[in-house]
């Protein structure tokens, strides 16, 4: 079969369904809706390394988006890129591959080669250099740059992307199968949206659940020092973010029509699996933080996925636990590639897609991420000290050194739970049930039976050290799991120190 991936670029699954009416009609109505599609960090490097390898990121070793966070680095491109789903479909299965938009943050940074360095397993390369844009920007077109400006007509990112994808299945050899991924700017900051689009949304405003502009209490610091309320500026300009926003989605949803429509002109649709997702959540004023993302919440972790395709029967919805790091098994598998070869962590979504009945299937999976910070303090901040950034006007500060933390995400038929350790100084405890608490407002670290915590914290150390088949071993709530709590106590040292070495 055919394949073909959209990848947003930092998408809250609240935001999406409203601007892409026709990538709802079109994939999602046609095919399945993942509820609960998760990520294993909320930051764009070591996330869509995740998605191109199947590894959480203890395994693949991108912790955030520098070079020295090994994000596009040489270290990256000689130990993981040989291995990406992408140079396994096309050395081993045989497909052309194309790849369009935003690959690394890093990419094309001189110290890793510049834009001509082309990953193995692709055949056509049309990749960004860094990070998102939609004008002003380099592409590196099979190794060689092409410098784009601001004429609309001819520059515009999103649009680009898309006549670049339609001139590739014009011009595909019909004899081999075929890859794409496009990975759109949008809806990454700055926001711009195409011309036709500036008006649209006016009224539109940033959601205003029950955790909108409240006070982080019993959370780790760093939601703890937002101010609360908002300034009436940070909110003004949030709004004006989630517009904008929405605005840059009204062209995705173009290309993925304009796709759609060709393949269904070509004759080859109905043998084509089309997956659309995103690489992370956003918040937009959640606990009083104006906008980014890199927390633990679901507004944060939590993405689109939605899949059509041969043998997958329309407008379903699946609640079953999935991660980005299944869909690099999943593509394999499709292609017919034996995923025992790999030492990918994920699992393969086919029998969900195919509706088989009494598949074995995951309660939990690890959300990791370590937090990004400068030694000095932030001259705007000093108050805050040393160690933060990504800070607003107000002296909000979005990320910091000690955010580093790992999590247990938990969805069972009887628990929908997470349960989450900070690596600093308090080794501070966020515990959420999600049942009687969606919007993760309580922290429940302090009342929770005692004897969850040690499980989950048991399971946590369990997590953070897996790899392949070890990653997808019953959870605290499976009934093939088993608890030895002597192992806590001769263990408990390891998962310290693993955070130490492994990720700083």
């Amino acid at each position: 079969p055919g394949i073909l991936t959209f990848l947003a670029d930092t998408l809250l699954v609240l935001s999406f369904q409203t601007p892409l009416k026709k990538t709802n009609a079109l994939i999602a109505q046609m095919g399945i809706t993942f509820i609960n599609a998760y990520v294993p960090s909320a930051l764009c490097c070591p996330s869509r390394a995740s998605i191109l390898t199947g590894k959480y990121p203890h395994n693949h070793h991108v912790v955030n988006n520098t070079l020295e966070g090994n994000c596009s680095s040489k270290l990256w491109q000689k130990i993981q890129e040989p291995y990406t789903f992408p140079a396994l479909l096309k050395a081993m299965c045989g497909y052309q591959t194309f790849f369009a938009g935003k690959y690394l943050n890093e990419y094309g940074a001189e110290d890793a080669g510049g834009v001509g360095h082309v990953p193995p397993g692709w055949s056509f390369w049309y990749a960004l250099e860094k990070n998102s844009k939609y004008y002003n920007y380099t592409l590196s077109v099979n190794g060689k740059a092409r410098r784009h400006g601001e004429n609309y007509s001819v520059d515009y990112l999103t649009d680009v992307l898309a006549n670049m994808s339609l001139d590739f299945l014009e011009y595909k050899s019909n004899f081999e199968p075929f890859f794409m991924m496009i990975a759109t700017p949008a809806p990454h900051s700055p926001w711009t949206p195409a011309p036709q689009y500036t008006k649209s949304f006016q009224n539109v405003s940033a959601p205003r659940n029950s955790n909108f502009n409240i006070h982080g209490k019993n959370k780790h610091w760093l939601i703890r020092q937002a101010k609360t309320p908002m300034t009436n500026s940070s909110i003004q300009f949030l709004d004006d973010a989630y517009r904008k926003r929405w605005q840059t989605l009204l062209s995705v949803d173009d290309l993925i029509e304009k796709l759609v429509k060709k393949l269904e002109v070509n004759g080859e649709l109905d043998n084509t699996y089309i997956f659309y997702t995103s690489d992370n959540g956003f918040h937009t004023g959640q606990f009083s933080l104006p906008i980014d993302k890199r927390q633990l919440y679901e507004f944060d972790i939590k993405v689109p996925l939605l899949v059509r395709g041969p043998g997958i029967k329309p407008n379903q919805t699946n609640k079953m636990l999935v991660a980005n790091i299944d869909l690099g098994p999943t593509i394999l598998d499709i292609a017919g590639y034996d995923l025992n070869k790999t030492q990918m962590d994920g699992m393969s979504l086919l029998p969900l897609l195919r509706g088989e009945k009494n598949v074995t299937w995951r309660s939990d999976f690890l959300v990791e991420y370590q937090g990004e910070g400068y030694n000095g303090s932030d001259p705007t901040c000093p108050g805050l000290g040393p160690g933060v950034t990504h800070c607003f006007p107000d002296c909000v500060c979005e990320d910091s050194y000690n955010n580093t933390y790992a999590c247990v995400r938990t969805l069972s038929a009887s628990w929908d739970l997470q349960y989450c350790e900070f690596d600093d100084r308090e080794v501070f405890v966020e515990v959420y049930n999600l049942t009687a608490d969606p919007h993760q407002i309580n922290n429940i670290a302090k009342t929770i039976d005692q004897e969850i915590l040690e499980k989950m914290n048991y399971r946590l150390m369990m997590l953070q050290s897996c790899s392949g088949a070890t990653c997808r071993t019953p959870g605290v709530f499976d009934p093939g799991y088993r608890f030895d709590p002597r192992l806590m106590f001769s263990n408990h040292g390891l998962r310290a120190r693993r955070f130490s070495a492994q990720f700083l």
